[in-house]
């Protein structure tokens, strides 16, 4: 996550700043954490067609950013992907749904560099049932590239304020290919409050919050010994952090002020929305979420080529008890059939963001 310099002097306020001398600026001019970032610039750099897919794969997008995948390479041109169950987020998603759903983006976007390799992939999801391995995948020649494949480089989750402008109708009735969009002025107004409501649940809940304190990464160093989670560098952070503004205890106590600060930028955020768009399903099943990943990742591509940002906030999606309100609120509104709702992601114009970190895909091989 990275802020703005208006965001971060909002931050700091009147409290401490870190002092702008020839070796502040010096450090603040190397916070990148290029180790963690490498794995987007190794993408399409293997020789097997098969890591060579594996390499974009790992660059989809996936809950906190958890990774939960692991591969087992088969013989010449085979794998099965497998949930590494250490990776989990019991408090927000206690029945692993939208890890399932971030394995979805991954092999969607497996599927999709093979295609752009000239190779076709023979894809049977859970071969062994639904606690066993996510999908066993065959490699083959005779594969034709998506024109989506194009664009995942550029991809990003854009957690920034929208442009004040409407998306032009013309997109938004292509992007109904993908995803149901709502961009009526009703519609925008109710799901702004539902995702502000939900998100001071998760953000005000104890154990949901605490699920993702646990997860942040402090700064250049942290970020790269663990290039998972949510990142929390750039200069301007981690000057908050020398300041002792910005610290993993401060973001763990909801009365200190830089807690507050950052509920304020977060209201800021979600309501800077001119569109959403829903992913519904008729049932709930594994291999529903799993196409629901699918769908999704094929929407950020999608709106990638159009110039449009995608922002996820499904939190109203979350099951656990607390969320449970709005949970029936969005079915609601955005499945009154009785389906069931995947996922929710503001869309709009949003500013460019960095690559979010990643494990090197040799991290990723469990018999490598």
């Amino acid at each position: 996550m990275t802020l703005s310099r208006r965001k971060t002097l909002a931050l700091i306020g009147g409290g401490t700043i870190f002092a702008a001398s020839a070796s502040a600026a010096g450090f603040l001019t190397t916070r990148t954490p290029h180790d963690a970032q490498r794995p987007w610039t190794l993408a399409g750099s293997y020789d097997d067609p098969r890591l060579n897919a594996l390499s974009f794969a790992l660059l989809a997008p996936n809950p906190h950013n958890l990774q939960p995948w692991q591969v087992a390479l088969e013989g010449d041109d085979a794998l099965t992907l497998h949930h590494d169950r250490s990776r989990r987020l019991p408090a927000t998603d206690p029945f692993d749904r939208q890890i399932m759903i971030g394995m979805g983006c991954f092999v969607e976007q497996m599927v999709l560099a093979a295609g752009a390799g000239g190779q076709a992939v023979d894809l049977t999801l859970f071969p062994e049932g639904d606690d066993g391995a996510i999908a066993h995948a065959t490699f083959r020649d005779g594969g034709t590239p998506d024109p989506l494949s194009a664009h995942i480089l550029d991809r990003r989750s854009c957690k920034e304020p929208f442009e004040d402008r409407a998306v032009p109708a013309v997109l938004a009735n292509q992007l109904e290919d993908y995803a149901d969009i709502y961009t009526d002025a009703a519609s925008v107004a109710a799901l702004k409050d539902l995702t502000w409501k939900a998100w001071e649940v998760e953000a005000l809940t104890p154990h949901t919050m605490q699920e993702s304190v646990d997860l942040m990464r402090f700064g250049k160093a942290e970020i790269n010994a663990n290039p998972d989670g949510i990142d929390l560098g750039g200069p301007f952070l981690e000057s908050l952090m020398v300041a002792g503004i910005l610290s993993r205890d401060v973001q763990s106590d909801p009365s200190s002020r830089g807690f507050q600060e950052g509920v304020k930028m977060y209201n800021e955020m979600l309501h800077a929305t001119p569109a959403y768009a829903a992913l519904t399903s008729p049932t709930n099943t594994r291999v529903d979420h799993i196409d629901a990943g699918r769908r999704w990742l094929r929407l950020n591509l999608a709106t990638t080529s159009m110039g449009l940002a995608l922002h996820p906030v499904s939190q109203a999606l979350q099951e656990y008890p607390e969320m449970a309100p709005h949970y029936a609120q969005a079915h609601d509104m955005l499945a009154p059939m009785g389906h069931t709702v995947q996922m929710l992601g503001r869309l709009g114009y949003g500013p460019t963001i960095p690559r979010t970190p990643r494990w090197p895909l040799e991290q990723k091989l469990i018999n490598a």
